[in-house]
């Protein structure tokens, strides 16, 4: 069975960080293109960022674009969403989501999902 389990999310005040980490459990990360969603109360799901084929090439939202990076680690079979100066506006459940096979940009469906990790930035 192929699973994806994020992690990572909590609370943080306004201009926090937090990691995301997204991991598998019966396949390799490395041989797929890992996106990164997430979908806030009463909200559509919207992309936050990507990693498409093993050359790394990676596509950000332009509301995280600057402050936010999509990163894998093969040896560890993760990939990492780094959250810097975080905003109330980014409070939601991220989700990160699998494709095979990858391509060199990132594609538009994703054939596994994880259950997601709740990030809520608040005072």
């Amino acid at each position: 069975q192929l699973l994806l389990v994020e992690s990572g999310g909590g609370l943080v005040q306004p201009g926090g960080s937090l990691r995301l980490s997204c991991g598998a459990s019966g396949f390799t990360l490395a041989y797929f293109a890992i996106g990164w969603f997430r979908q806030a109360p009463g909200k559509e799901r919207e992309g936050v960022s990507c990693i498409s084929n093993s050359e790394g090439s990676t596509n950000y939202a332009d509301s995280v674009k600057g402050r936010f990076t999509i990163s894998r680690d093969n040896a560890k079979n993760m990939v990492y969403l780094q959250m810097n100066n975080l905003k109330p506006e980014d409070t939601a459940v991220y989700y990160c989501a699998a494709h095979y096979p990858p391509g060199s940009s990132c594609p538009a469906e994703y054939d596994y999902w994880g259950q997601g990790t709740q990030v809520t930035v608040s005072s």
